[in-house]
């Protein structure tokens, strides 16, 4: 389907029907309408929200439109160029206004009160908002949304000729779990040698992003740009010292399950040492899992887990199908990677991602459904804004959707492929969670140290790597490849910080598998109670609204890893 033609939630009430909301002079005339309203009854102020969250949903539908057909066609300059138009002209042209009625609601607020607790959550976010606005930092942020799309281009690009043909990045994915080590070895070599080849234009990218960045924090009288950006995010519920604590417990009672893992991966393939190329095949040289041939047999199946699951999830997944809300097939041009956007106006989920036909495929459709249900879930919530929960708590709607719907992987494989599938999870749930802390406690060191040379990043970057579970894989001739690992990270140079969410939603979504073990119904119901809930309510109250612990101490990580390494030792 045309995502422009997508019907809408509901019929609007201010922003009128026929507005060109891609062209900068109609918003911002749609805003001052805004600004220019008065207002003189708590009636009238919560009328004036629900009409600015209107024009906010309308105008993010918009946006996501552009930004999801350039991820689509990354090689077509007319669309790349729609989505540069755009965030090059009305994102910076409503800031300084979204500034103007953002004061003006704080202000009203006073004359005219709103329910307490209903607005808690909007009220000290937009305080927050208030507090990090400068003006100056408007074309800044341009010039960083400019250079993320470069990214987005940069990556997309990147073709290997392997195997007699042209391929993309994702689809070379596949032959890390190739039997042939000798094979597997080529493919890993080729895909970084290409990598390799555009090193330098990443770290000019990175390079510039940064400037920019640690500026706006300077703008905004932050300390640095991590206390920048953690305000930018609305962390109310904790801070990068027990993102640090976080770092150490995963160092401490992670990283050596890690290590037995890959000892483990080491003695059953014979090997001397594990090399890069040895992490993602079978360790008994089995062929690679081949769930499926073709992105529809993909979609097919996943309908089928989800009709298993639960029957709203799986009338919603198959919605979702008959609008033409799933892009899953690889292809040339397209950007790497999967995500699912929110189509704000319609209140409807778009889910993207490269399907190569490996069974990490599956467990992704899995992770950007459950992205989507809570989109779903949490749709009928009048303000935009409380129609997405903080990331912390989205990730754990996707990470325990892998674990729910990993239950039913009948419908992919057989009995001994089930079991194969679920033991590599496990693993790569013990992965991330060192993972993450790599990538966290990275980027902290970047900028906790403003002035450093590419030099000393790339040895920070050594440094954490091998602290995080790089030091169980045998890495001598590939110094070169192994510092520049972090270019393939893409939260590193969009979304800055952006990642310790995995980890805390990890965790969570853990917590609700053990659950689900003892009583499926009841994880279910607690699982979708909590992401009707949105961002309408403070972050330990949606987890508890799961029935699970907003908790990422010691405490909570050792059970549940505990759990995980007794399981997979049992697969």
């Amino acid at each position: 389907m045309d995502l422009t033609q997508l019907p809408k939630y509901q019929k609007r009430s201010f922003v009128p029907a026929d507005a060109q909301l891609t062209n900068v002079e109609t918003v911002k005339g749609l805003y001052q309408k805004l600004l220019d309203r008065a207002i003189s009854s708590s009636k009238e102020l919560e009328s004036w929200l629900l009409d600015r969250s209107e024009l906010d949903a309308a105008l993010r539908q918009a946006g996501s439109i552009l930004y999801i057909h350039m991820t689509c066609h990354t090689d077509d300059s007319s669309i790349a160029g729609a989505y540069t138009e755009f965030i090059s002209t009305v994102p910076p042209a409503i800031k300084p206004i979204n500034d103007e009625l953002n004061h003006k609601y704080l202000k009203t607020l006073k004359a005219y009160p709103l329910d307490a607790k209903r607005y808690q959550v909007y009220n000290r976010a937009t305080t927050v908002d208030v507090e990090l606005f400068v003006e100056a930092n408007v074309a800044l942020q341009t010039k960083v949304d400019l250079l993320s799309q470069e990214y987005q281009t940069l990556s997309g690009a990147m073709t290997v000729h392997f195997d007699g043909k042209d391929q993309t990045m994702p689809a070379m994915g596949k032959y890390l779990q190739e039997p042939d080590r000798k094979k597997r070895e080529e493919a890993w070599r080729a895909m970084t040698k290409r990598r390799l080849a555009d090193k330098d234009k990443f770290e000019n990218l990175y390079d510039q992003m940064y400037k920019l960045r640690c500026e706006i924090a300077s703008n905004a009288k932050m300390n640095n740009f991590t206390e920048y950006q953690f305000r930018a995010y609305h962390r109310f519920d904790y801070k990068p010292a027990d993102c640090k604590k976080y770092h150490e417990t995963i160092e401490k009672l992670v990283v050596p399950i890690y290590g037995e893992i890959l000892k483990k991966r080491k003695l059953e393939m014979k090997l001397d040492s594990l090399r890069p190329w040895d992490l993602a095949v079978d360790t008994y040289g089995k062929q690679p899992l081949k769930p499926f041939d073709k992105a529809s047999d993909l979609i097919e199946k996943t309908q089928k887990i989800f009709n298993k699951l639960d029957a709203q999830l799986g009338a919603e997944f198959k919605e979702m199908k008959d609008l033409g809300l799933l892009d899953l097939e690889n292809r040339k041009g397209k950007a790497p990677g999967g995500y699912q956007n929110t189509l704000s106006e319609a209140r409807k989920p778009f889910i993207f991602m490269n399907a190569v036909g490996v069974d990490d495929d599956v467990r992704t459709l899995l992770h950007e459904s459950g992205h989507a249900f809570h989109a779903l879930a949490s749709a009928e919530d009048p303000l935009v804004d409380y129609r997405h929960a903080p990331m912390e708590f989205c990730e754990v709607a996707s990470m325990a959707m892998e674990l729910l719907g990993g239950e039913y992987l009948s419908e992919f494989y057989s009995a001994p492929d089930i079991k194969r599938s679920n033991r590599e999870h496990l693993e790569g749930i013990v992965h991330i969670l060192c993972w993450v802390a790599n990538i966290d406690a990275f980027q902290h060191w970047l900028y906790e140290h403003p002035n450093h040379s590419t030099h000393e990043r790339r040895q920070a970057w050594n440094g954490f790597y091998h602290q995080f579970g790089g030091q169980f894989t045998n890495w001598e001739g590939l110094e070169e490849e192994q510092a520049y690992l972090w270019h393939r990270q893409l939260h590193i140079f969009e979304v800055p910080f952006y990642y310790i969410e995995y980890g805390i939603a990890q965790l969570g979504a853990l917590q609700m598998w053990l659950k689900a073990r003892q009583d499926p119904k009841k994880a279910l119901a607690d699982y979708r109670h909590g992401l009707s809930l949105g961002g309408s309510r403070p972050l330990p109250e949606l987890y508890q609204a799961a029935g699970i612990k907003f908790d990422f101490s010691q405490e909570i990580i050792k059970p549940l890893v505990d759990e995980v390494y007794r399981e997979w030792q049992r697969s």
